[in-house]
């Protein structure tokens, strides 16, 4: 049987980034030294105090047994503690949260767990890609609201859901965003959970990057809007937080219900992370937190070391609050090729590897993302080589 065949399998669109990638892997194969700002994959190790944690509950068979689908007890008491502290906001840790495999595993989860046929989610666009395909592999519809400089997301928000009908039952909403590093206060999730309340409609929220915040910002949770839980989940994850990406820890947060059908659809696919990895992500969110403080300025350095690099280049770009991404415009004399060609041009003249736009929604398409992940040397390397490529930009536009 053809993979075509297959009822989610034809859902899914050609994978965009393949594109590039796929490039970058045969210029690496041909010797050509490639740096890479693709993916948000953090180059930097795992705190000290959190790996030693990891090996001493390794070390305990009883630890080496299954374990539960929706967390240790001790790991979903530390999230709660986390969430009072960070946002004063009273969590159960029986009824109000769930330790996932990363935050891309539980909304994966939970969008199978309340989709099917018939229906519809809003979802930003441009955005992670998750945030959609999750529901689409679900069986749901999508309904994509514009997000980006000078839109009115309500007023997109608001058209999109009555002007579709049955009523779309599902919002998800990402901030600091992944890819566009947009930020909000909390007046903005009050007008969510409005929103939310007045159309009947379920919200998730993603803020992975909620630690990862530069120049003083602080950004909110929906879930300190009163009665945001009555209609509002959230994921978090510990993967940039505290540089485990690879541990795949997350959790979410909230609404009862939506706790609940995830916990149950988990119940039937999984015996939840390998316990050490839970005991250890314990102690990151109760342990010194001044790890975090570090890998935020580490990101916050990078960001300005970047930005200017570019700057001298010619190509000016806003300085993010938050998250490990620039969200950057293309320049005017190459946007008519799109993100997917400019990225291409820019691996193959520059030999800088980008995310194009258009790989997170069709509104992202003037813009590529740049994620902080190369240390300085490269990262001035790099604003050297896309420098000289401008400059030679006439001889090398299509």
């Amino acid at each position: 049987m053809d993979e075509k065949e297959f009822y989610r399998i034809q859902r899914l669109p050609p994978y965009v980034f393949a594109v590039v990638n796929d490039l970058k892997y045969r210029a690496r194969s041909a010797g050509e030294d490639i740096i890479d700002f693709g993916m948000g994959n953090p180059d930097q190790p795992t705190p000290k105090h959190i790996v030693d944690r990891l090996i001493e509950a390794a070390k305990e068979g009883r630890n080496h047994r299954y374990s539960v689908s929706r967390g240790i007890f001790g790991l979903r008491k530390a999230v709660c503690g986390f969430y009072k502290r960070r946002f004063d906001v009273d969590l159960d840790p029986d009824s109000e949260a769930i330790v996932t495999i990363g935050s891309k595993e539980g909304l994966s989860h939970l969008a199978l767990s309340i989709s099917n046929p018939g229906v519809t989610v809003l979802a930003p666009n441009p955005t992670y890609p998750i945030h959609v395909y999750a529901f689409v592999i679900a069986g749901a519809d999508i309904r994509h609201v514009p997000l980006g400089p000078g839109i009115d997301f309500f007023a997109s928000l608001k058209e999109a859901m009555e002007s579709t009908w049955p009523h779309p039952q599902v919002l998800v909403v990402n901030f600091p965003s992944n890819p566009t590093a947009q930020v909000v206060e909390l007046d903005f999730y009050e007008k969510v959970v409005a929103f939310a309340k007045e159309y009947k409609v379920m919200v998730i929220s993603d803020i992975a990057y909620s630690e990862i915040a530069f120049d003083g910002y602080r950004p909110p949770s929906i879930l300190q809007v009163p009665g945001a839980k009555d209609v509002a989940v959230e994921f978090y994850s510990l993967s940039k937080t505290y540089n485990m990406p690879g541990w795949r820890v997350g959790f979410a947060v909230g609404n009862q219900r939506l706790v609940r059908a995830l916990t149950r659809m988990k119940s039937y696919l999984d015996y939840g992370l390998f316990q050490p990895i839970q005991v250890a992500a314990a102690i990151a969110l109760n342990g010194p937190q001044d790890c975090v403080t570090e890998i935020a300025q580490l990101y916050q350095d990078r960001r300005d070391l970047l930005l200017d690099g570019l700057g001298r280049a010619g190509w000016e770009i806003e300085k993010p609050k938050a998250t490990m991404f620039v969200w950057a415009r293309i320049p005017d004399e190459y946007r008519k090729l799109g993100s997917l060609e400019f990225s291409k041009l820019l691996l193959q003249e520059a030999k800088v590897a980008v995310a194009p736009g258009i790989g997170f929604g069709k509104h992202g398409d003037d813009f590529v993302r740049i994620a902080l992940i190369e240390n300085e040397h490269r990262t001035r390397q790099a604003t050297r080589s896309i420098r000289r490529f401008f400059n030679a930009g006439a001889d090398v536009q299509r």
